[in-house]
């Protein structure tokens, strides 16, 4: 499937061999389309590869389009035209055609049976070189145009002539895998306005010490509240977080983190819910027979029950209950303080984590710039977007994927 690019010609060019790269370049191949795939990584799929800790949450199982798009913060309508066209079903009965099974869990999140984000990759790749589909690996310096029509691409192995090119080049999250924003600068070059890029489902840093005070202690079963300078709730989740030596991460924190849209605009505040199962009440009754059981012990000695080790010096700091005070003698207003606490740890966000950390990069070209019935640009014939490229990102749940298999798909039919 490798080839040399000098004097090479082909119907199209797919540049990026990630997800939504190599679902255009199936579906153009399998219409018999002369497709050549440009990927600068020694092999396709990096970034997928590692996706969802390695065991890819392919799509979600949205009973519909609508509540689909309740997922997408960032210019939902652009994608109608995609998901309508290839949409989550769509998604899992390719995968499930090309020899991977899959598995519906919480959240309707889709995974292969087999929990091997490889088995993804290699269906593609299979289905690649079954259609003919030409890899090359090299790096697309420029994408030759004239007259406003795509004329080929320059590589520095030479130029390949055709008349149409898909950029799906990725954005800039996760580097390592090949993601380094090299389609932004053609995408400017050939005419195309590319919005403020910022990370997305990223780790958060926290003003307060006490996180690094906690480093490396995780929570599970807890609620994350985001909240505005307004005291709305922007999010509200149960699950797992981890405190770090810059502020809170793991899978809570990440998804949160896409809510929070306005970073450097808008302050923003975590509460944590660290016994969501409890009411105010059912807590201060759990608390009463805690500080029966303990009542000759000092305060700081009495929360093994309640809370992590790493978490209790935090908690009795933040209490205000002087840690030597024997727990027989804490008062009711003392006890409610630290129900409060309890039921909202707060935390200040000062800000997210570099792209570097983030799992999708929020901001890219302009969709207003992109029709969406092709996902061709409205400034040069021939050249296409797909993917994570574009000005559009989604929640966590398996839904940027199915952006990157939509928009792809439908490129893809268009090469």
């Amino acid at each position: 499937m490798s080839m040399n690019a000098a004097a090479a010609e082909a119907d199209a060019v797919v540049i990026g061999g990630g997800a939504a790269g190599m679902m255009a370049a199936v579906t153009a191949a399998e219409r018999g389309r002369r497709i050549i795939l440009l990927e600068h990584e020694s092999f396709c799929g990096k970034k997928l590869r590692i996706t969802g800790k390695g065991r890819c949450n392919v799509c979600n199982n949205c009973p519909d389009i609508r509540a689909f798009l309740k997922h997408v913060p960032q210019n939902p309508k652009f994608l109608y035209a995609s998901l309508s066209r290839f949409g989550p079903s769509e998604t899992m009965a390719f995968f499930t055609e090309s020899g991977v099974p899959l598995k519906t869990e919480r959240g309707n999140r889709v995974f292969p049976v087999s929990d091997r984000a490889h088995d993804v990759a290699n269906a593609l790749e299979k289905r690649m070189r079954r259609a003919g589909v030409r890899l090359l690996i090299a790096e697309a310096r420029e994408i030759l145009a004239d007259g406003g029509r795509v004329q080929g691409v320059r590589t520095a192995e030479g130029d390949i002539l055709c008349e149409n090119v898909l950029l799906a080049t990725g954005g800039m999250s996760y580097p390592g895998t090949g993601s380094r924003g090299a389609g932004y600068a053609i995408a400017r070059q050939l005419g195309h306005r590319v919005t403020p890029l910022r990370p997305s489902l990223v780790p958060l840093e926290c003003a307060e010490k006490d996180c690094g005070a906690m480093q490396g202690f995780s929570l599970k079963n807890v609620t994350l509240t985001v909240k505005d300078s307004q005291n709305k709730a922007l999010f509200s989740e149960l699950g797992e977080m981890l405190f770090t030596h810059f502020g809170v991460s793991g899978p809570l924190v990440l998804s949160a983190s896409a809510h929070m849209r306005a970073f450097g605009q808008e302050p923003y505040r975590l509460e944590i819910d660290l016994k969501p199962g409890l009411d105010a009440d059912k807590l201060d009754a759990r608390l009463l027979r805690d500080f029966e059981k303990y009542k000759n012990r000092e305060f700081q000695n009495a929360l093994g029950d309640l809370a992590g080790r790493a978490m209790i010096p935090v908690l009795v700091q933040r209490s205000g209950i002087p840690p030597e005070t024997r727990v027989h003698s804490i008062t009711r207003e003392q006890r409610k303080e630290l129900i409060r606490l309890l039921k909202a740890f707060s935390l200040t966000v000062t800000g997210p984590r570099g792209l570097e950390e983030a799992i999708v990069t929020s901001g890219g070209v302009d969709v207003s710039e992109v029709d969406p019935r092709s996902m061709e640009s409205k400034r040069i014939h021939g050249l296409y977007f797909a993917g994570e490229i574009l000005d559009v990102d989604a929640y966590t749940g398996g839904f940027n994927l199915q952006i990157a298999w939509s928009t792809g798909h439908l490129a893809g039919m268009k090469l």
